[in-house]
């Protein structure tokens, strides 16, 4: 569950929930009951998951009217910051990548470069905007890719590190489009 306070509505609910769970805590009676507790969560994390979805779709819209930014059918966006010249993987390929993804806000969640070494995959291995977005660049290429959640995990998100509905942003460089 994320930390972030609001008013009104769900606020008055987490509220409630802390003020119950605190009583708990402090081994005094309360008057929640459990079923009551997760309907708390449950209706806190929609909210909190509603808003999020929210912002990240602004995101993209903004983002789609910046200079030099293109756009695909599904939604994907993308910008070429380095045209390479080399073959162009596809489904069935193998490639060598440096990347790095951030979140909308600029926080990195992942990196290639901070591990100081690229990374080896199978293009049919990944997110589908990546399987896109792989079977367009030429071998060389380094390009800062947007993609929208419904490309990405959607709904589910990945584990703890990747929340639901978010939209990820990745600098990728295709070092070798058939790596071995």
């Amino acid at each position: 569950m994320r930390n972030v306070f609001v008013t009104g509505g769900a606020g008055v609910l987490c509220a409630e929930f802390c003020r119950a769970l605190a009583q708990q805590v402090m081994r005094k009676p309360t008057d929640i009951s459990v079923d009551s507790a997760k309907a708390l969560v449950n209706q806190q994390n929609a909210y909190f998951n509603a808003k999020y979805k929210a912002q990240n779709e602004a995101y993209l819209v903004e983002n789609a009217k910046k200079e030099g930014v293109m756009k695909t059918e599904s939604g994907l966006q993308y910008e070429i910051l380095i045209e390479g010249n080399g073959p162009k993987p596809t489904a069935d390929s193998k490639v060598l990548c440096h990347y790095e993804g951030k979140f909308i806000d600029g926080t990195v969640f992942d990196s290639s470069y901070d591990r100081g070494e690229p990374a080896t995959f199978p293009v049919k291995g990944v997110i589908k905007g990546w399987q896109e977005i792989l079977q367009m660049m030429p071998e060389g290429s380094k390009w800062r890719v947007t993609i929208p959640q419904e490309l990405a995990y959607g709904g589910r998100g990945a584990g703890s590190q990747i929340p639901p509905y978010s939209t990820l942003t990745f600098e990728m460089f295709l070092i070798k489009a058939d790596a071995k």
